[in-house]
């Protein structure tokens, strides 16, 4: 897939608009899983070697309006310890935001303005006034049709950050040449985006598991799904929950760790249970299953990377996805109009 390369750019003196998946969870001010943030520190480095002003923007939540408990405060302190600075709050060009460096800031939620979701081109030229280079580093907001995905790029000339870029080419990798069998799990919630994305997945997955909510919900519509279609390669099967509905059962824990064992490629996205509330067991024992497995390994999906990262399994992954949904919409062949703002 071919995408604009910042290899080719010159960015030296320029104000670069870079795009980052600030989208990080936090409690009570904390930052609880910071893999989104260290994704983006390598390009900000290399942005800020070569001379350019960083203007990096991104959201934190589904805010309506000013939310200060989705202010990306936290995110900017979080930086300026990483830079080893403070972070000052200042106005880049009438927007709000962060001072961390001469060359460095970071913008307030940019879903505090009605026009990113709307991909409102007013708010496009806002954010595009007084800045040089579009770069999106963005991969896991890259399936909105936000004004930051789509309508910026549009106005100035764009690039592909360094881990967007490999994110495509590990994705790529998955559906035109994958190691087989090929196995893709998914759980969680958002049942009405990932349902779909399921159905596309029998067309190039040997094994599709699904668990957590989408097994209670939608185990019958998954199966009925399954065998309405004509050209499936793959193998469905959906776990079996726990009698509290809050995990999968042991039994359905075996099933999917013996097909994790045979598995030479493992795509994972979603927790197979309400962790978050203790109830772990299934996605613990499938965590363990994958990272202890020869597979080839990709992980993807907030709470997914959230868990590993706290029980230190997050390294025996061979690829962490910044991408959730994103990723889903990639491996089921639909096109992402971050991507497609960046090929035009």
């Amino acid at each position: 897939m071919n995408l604009p390369s910042l290899d080719s750019a010159n960015v030296r003196g320029k104000r670069v608009f870079l795009r980052c998946d600030f989208d990080a969870p936090i409690v009570d001010g904390q930052i609880q899983d910071d893999s989104r943030l260290v994704a983006s520190i390598s390009i900000i480095e290399y942005l800020l070697e070569q001379g350019a002003t960083v203007i990096a923007a991104g959201h934190l939540g589904r805010p309506e309006k000013f939310d200060e408990k989705l202010s990306l405060f936290p995110i900017a302190k979080w930086f300026a310890q990483e830079f080893g600075t403070e972070a000052k709050q200042t106005h880049v060009e009438g927007l709000s935001g962060w001072k961390l460096k001469e060359n460095l800031f970071i913008l307030e939620n940019l879903r505090f303005d009605p026009g990113e979701e709307a991909n409102d081109s007013n708010f496009a030229h806002k954010l595009a006034y007084g800045v040089d280079i579009y770069i999106n580093e963005a991969f896991a907001s890259s399936h909105r049709l936000h004004a930051s995905i789509v309508a910026l790029p549009q106005l100035l000339p764009h690039y592909a950050g360094f881990h967007f870029q490999k994110e495509v080419k590990v994705l790529s990798s998955l559906v035109d040449s994958p190691k087989r069998p090929l196995s893709v799990i998914v759980g969680g919630a958002k049942i009405e985006t990932k349902l779909p994305l399921i159905s596309k997945m029998h067309r190039f997955a040997d094994y599709v598991l699904v668990g957590g909510e989408l097994a209670e919900n939608d185990k019958e519509l998954a199966s009925v799904a399954h065998q309405k279609l004509i050209d499936k390669k793959s193998v469905l099967l959906v776990a079996d929950l726990t009698t509290d509905k809050k995990d999968i059962t042991k039994h359905s824990i075996q099933n999917f760790t013996q097909i994790v064992n045979n598995s030479a490629t493992v795509v994972w996205n979603g927790p197979m249970g309400e962790f978050e509330k203790h109830f772990d067991l299934g996605t613990r024992e499938i965590a363990e299953a994958i990272s202890s497995s020869s597979a080839y390994s990709v992980v993807g999906g907030g709470d997914t990377v959230s868990f590993l990262s706290k029980e230190g399994l997050l390294s025996k992954f061979s690829f962490v996805s910044t991408g959730g949904g994103a990723m889903l919409q990639f491996l089921s062949g639909e096109s992402l109009p971050g991507i497609l703002a960046l090929q035009s």
